[in-house]
């Protein structure tokens, strides 16, 4: 089990070198959407998620996930039982924007400036095929609230829509097109 610290936006643009980013294809479908239990094809590996509320104080971002092993043959079975809207996504991974966090922030975590120099923390970038062709959002993923709070978004990043589940991708799989 693990407490998911994440923060998600809208995107204005793309950067400019995009296709020069690692990146994996996506298919992932819910058994259920309250809480959220998910099975998921990323790229050869396949795995089924529940995540929940965390145990965390009142407004907290966090979130209680567990992902659990699947074989192929397994994922086939299961995404035959999804319910809506089956979601197909490439994910690129970038580096973290340079001005994320203020100095003094970083010096006063400096294995947080660790982390960061390590590439340890990426922006994700899910870019959704048909049906929701043309959306886009970016989520960037933390070790604490703390930091999630202290986080300057990227400049090509559009609205925080953080906690807002009409940007969940248990809500997509909900929508009717």
């Amino acid at each position: 089990m693990g407490i998911e610290i994440e923060k998600k936006f809208t995107v204005k643009e793309f950067p400019l070198d995009l296709d020069t980013y690692p990146c994996h294809i996506i298919e992932q479908g819910y058994l259920n959407t309250s809480p959220a239990v998910r099975v998921r094809r990323e790229d050869d590996h396949y795995y089924m998620t529940y995540k929940g509320s965390a145990p965390a104080e009142e407004g907290g971002i966090g979130k209680v996930e567990y992902n659990m092993p699947l074989d192929a043959e397994s994922y086939a079975h299961l995404v035959k039982k999804c319910d809506g809207n089956l979601i197909k996504k490439t994910r690129y991974l970038l580096p973290l924007n340079e001005d994320a966090f203020d100095s003094e922030y970083l010096l006063k975590n400096p294995q947080f400036k660790s982390a960061l120099g390590n590439g340890d923390i990426k922006i994700e970038l899910d870019v959704f095929k048909s049906p929701f062709d043309g959306r886009q959002l970016a989520e960037v993923e933390f070790p604490s609230e703390e930091a999630a709070k202290a986080y300057h978004p990227a400049s090509w990043f559009n609205e925080d829509v953080t906690g807002d589940y009409h940007y969940s991708n248990s809500y997509m799989s909900t929508e009717e097109l």
